[in-house]
């Protein structure tokens, strides 16, 4: 039961963490198709972004909104990746401990 509950967790965590990091990287080429590669102060967009190797100008708010994405979305993949691991982990000691009683059981049956 707690192992379900586990692997329910690590789901739970990592499938929002990559799907998050996929939106963030589908909002950076956005940025990258859209916004200008020069400052322009009429717009507010003096913040510059680093975009596969091309510098863009945004918004102090857009560039905001685009870092919280990503951070959170790496945090909340990376704690279901750590709980995956965990249930990886237990799973795989609970099927030796299973394995080693079977041996148990069939040497006290003698065979």
């Amino acid at each position: 039961m707690r192992l379900t509950m586990l692997k329910f967790f690590a789901l739970l965590f990592l499938l929002p963490g990559l799907g998050g990091l996929v939106f963030s990287a589908m909002v950076s080429t956005d940025y990258l198709e859209n916004l200008p590669r020069t400052p322009v102060p009429s717009a507010h967009r003096m913040t510059p972004r680093d975009v596969h190797g091309v510098v863009v100008f945004q918004t102090v708010q857009e560039d905001a909104r685009l870092s919280i994405m990503e951070y959170s979305s790496v945090s909340v993949f990376l704690i279901g990746l750590l709980l995956g691991i965990v249930y990886l982990e237990k799973w795989s000691s609970s099927r030796q401990t299973e394995a080693e009683m079977e041996v148990d059981l069939l040497e006290e049956a003698g065979i």
